[in-house]
């Protein structure tokens, strides 16, 4: 399977080198285009096995996959100066707000698409990333979650789902960031070292993650494991509520989803 990312910075960049991390596709499968030099450059440098270039329609010659990284507002002209061969050819938009029908008709109608919306944390193999497709096989999908899976977790959606859940992913690990950085300035004000208290609240938030994530359970179930009655936890998350903590969090998931 040969791959091409048209894009070579944060998120083309972090896909490429994530790829490379995989048990699915080989360095030397992976082509990545982009105009920037110093793009490319970072990335034979993380692997020397993966192909650059800065020829567009010459990097998807023989790519089994064409996966476009790049703004928004550049998807249509980029898109517009490519010859896809429809027949064979994935084609993958990693651009936000771009939807499957506008790639349709950039592209051609029976093209087989996806939008995919990956988060930050693909730097890490840890990336939520959601999957949305138009003309594609469950063969074909299946292709999609398995790559991405192996950058952490895929999940294929109906496209009318992308915006709320790119508000509770892409923009909700903002929000995850944001509680590890009030709970380190906590800790500031009650005398740890700084450095100390962004461990332990990261560390503490990863593992709350895991023990949803690798157990048939809910968070108010693992909440009221660690709720004595009349114990310090749940003093803390009755604050929480009183401050309007679940409200807060609600209305900034809905408002990014606007």
């Amino acid at each position: 399977m040969r791959i091409t990312i048209i894009g070579a910075g944060n998120m083309g960049g972090a896909i490429a080198r994530g790829l490379t991390l995989g048990t699915l596709v080989k360095a030397a499968d992976i082509t990545v285009s982009d105009p920037s030099k110093a793009n490319l450059d970072k990335l034979t440098a993380f692997n020397k096995d993966i192909q650059t270039i800065s020829d567009n329609q010459e990097a998807i010659a023989d790519a089994d996959i064409v996966m476009i990284a790049v703004k928004p507002w550049l998807m249509k002209e980029v898109i517009s100066n490519l010859q896809f061969k429809v027949d064979k050819q994935i084609i993958v938009s990693v651009a936000a707000g771009i939807s499957l029908s506008d790639l349709a008709d950039w592209t051609d109608p029976v093209a087989t698409l996806f939008r995919l919306v990956p988060n930050t944390a693909i730097s890490e193999l840890a990336s939520m990333t959601l999957i949305a497709s138009m003309n594609a096989t469950s063969e074909q999908e299946q292709i999609l979650l398995n790559l991405f899976n192996e950058l952490g977790l895929a999940m294929l959606i109906p496209e009318k789902q992308i915006p709320a859940t790119t508000a509770m992913t892409s923009c909700g690990i903002a929000y995850a960031l944001k509680y590890i950085q009030a709970g380190l300035q906590a800790g500031v004000e009650m005398g740890v070292y700084p450095k100390d208290a962004m461990k332990m609240v990261a560390q503490s938030l990863k593992g709350a993650a895991e023990l949803i994530l690798n157990n048939d359970t809910h968070p108010a179930v693992e909440i009221d494991k660690v709720t004595t009655p009349g114990g310090l936890t749940i003093k803390g998350i009755n604050e929480l509520e009183h401050a309007g903590f679940t409200s807060a969090i609600i209305k900034a998931m809905k408002e990014s989803a606007k």
